[in-house]
């Protein structure tokens, strides 16, 4: 599945009452020949992403069941499951517009007459390995997903089980399987790994032995996610006759594919899978503290980490922990730090998970005014600056 050409045709497409749709499900009434009592919503499952970024409830009301993804402040995408009565024979637009939640026309569902109530015992939440998405199963079976792609403002819906076709509450699940079907697998085998007793521990196993014959023995490790998913670790390689600098590492960040890329780049595989790096002459521990800010922040933030992406430090310039003071309040990721003066950078490539391989991006502190600048004109004209100052790739005094 490639979710770019899908967003591209349902741009074409024009998908009128999404947003609509998804406000009014929030504020639904009943059928005005329904009593007049308001029906409250009751909510038959909720589920938080394993990162704590997305939320996903399954509604009913009484006339329908909806399935909502959660941001940290509002849905930001929607999907009908279920009409709970006989559907009408076209969408009441009237009902849209007095903010009652729509019922899927008759020609649009499998189940023309209304089917029974879901009910909650019934129902499961799988959560994506990006944990951008989420699929819902009723007695172990996909009847709704919502990818990541999935969003209101964008004219797209999610999948659900008994839509035929494509309409503005939801697409058919059924004519996405083939693509839909292998990723939900992968995703109930990911979580089923990830919560295994030796599943971690295999890991960062292989990714600390990875690194022993490119940067020597280590040193210190920290934790950088508190216990909390995604699991993340810094591990450091002291400097040596060799190399007369640190390298710090994160350890875990490629356990897990980054949110977003798919969305963005046609082929996601060289990019969704990263580890994060910095050389420095500066004391590890303090330089480490990057990591606290970093290692997890596409997870908690929904977004991803690319070669030449610049970052915002989220707090006060004199706290920065890179040694700039007030100079420096922000970071360039390079995949190839060696554009810059310094030694010659390790080669840390080779290392593959999930069949992907894993891409390292160095840390380099830069300014406000330059993070500005790769804004403006690309990360390649501040690196060919940086380049012209002197500016190493390694942090910290030489």
């Amino acid at each position: 599945m490639v979710p770019l050409r899908a967003l591209r045709r349902v741009r074409s497409l024009g998908l009128p009452w999404v947003s609509q749709y998804i406000s009014s499900m929030a504020m639904s009434h009943p059928e005005a020949s329904e009593p007049v009592h308001p029906r409250p919503s009751v909510t038959l499952l909720e589920s938080v992403s394993p990162y704590g970024s997305r939320k996903v409830t399954v509604e009913y009301d009484g006339l329908t069941t909806a399935a909502y993804l959660h941001d940290d402040t509002a849905a930001i995408s929607a999907t009908w499951i279920a009409n709970h009565r006989p559907a009408p024979p076209a969408t009441d637009q009237a009902r849209l517009e007095a903010g009652r939640a729509p019922l899927m026309p008759a020609g649009r569902t499998k189940h023309p007459g209304g089917r029974a109530p879901l009910q909650a015992e019934t129902l499961e939440a799988l959560w994506f390995e990006e944990g951008d998405g989420v699929a819902i199963f009723e007695h172990g079976r996909p009847i709704a997903v919502i990818a990541g792609w999935s969003d209101m403002d964008r004219g797209m819906p999610g999948y659900s089980s008994d839509v035929i076709g494509q309409t503005p509450f939801g697409w058919s699940l059924d004519d996405a399987m083939e693509g839909l079907a292998p990723r939900l697998e992968r995703s109930r085998a990911y979580w089923r790994w990830r919560g295994s007793a030796t599943g971690w521990a295999q890991f960062q196993q292989a990714l600390l032995g990875h690194l022993l014959p490119r940067l020597g023995p280590g040193g210190h490790y920290w934790d950088a996610s508190a216990g909390n998913q995604p699991l993340t670790g810094v591990t450091e390689r002291p400097s040596s006759p060799r190399r007369p600098y640190t390298v710090l590492s994160t350890v875990g960040m490629s356990c897990q594919r980054m949110p977003v890329v798919e969305q963005v780049l046609d082929d996601p595989s060289g990019y969704a899978r990263i580890e994060l790096a910095i050389a420095t002459t500066l004391p590890p521990a303090q330089v480490a503290r990057v990591f606290l800010w970093l290692a997890t922040y596409p997870w908690r933030a929904v977004t991803w980490f690319g070669p030449g992406h610049s970052v915002r430090w989220y707090h006060e310039p004199s706290t920065f922990p890179l040694g700039g003071g007030e100079v420096y309040g922000s970071v360039l990721l390079l995949d190839s730090p060696g554009a810059l003066p310094g030694p010659e950078p390790p080669d840390l490539s080779g290392f593959t998970f999930g069949g992907d391989p894993v891409r390292w991006l160095w840390i380099v502190p830069i300014s406000e005014r330059d993070r500005q600048l790769a804004r403006e004109r690309g990360s390649a004209s501040l690196v060919t600056r940086l380049a012209a100052q002197g500016k190493s790739w390694v942090v910290g005094p030489s």
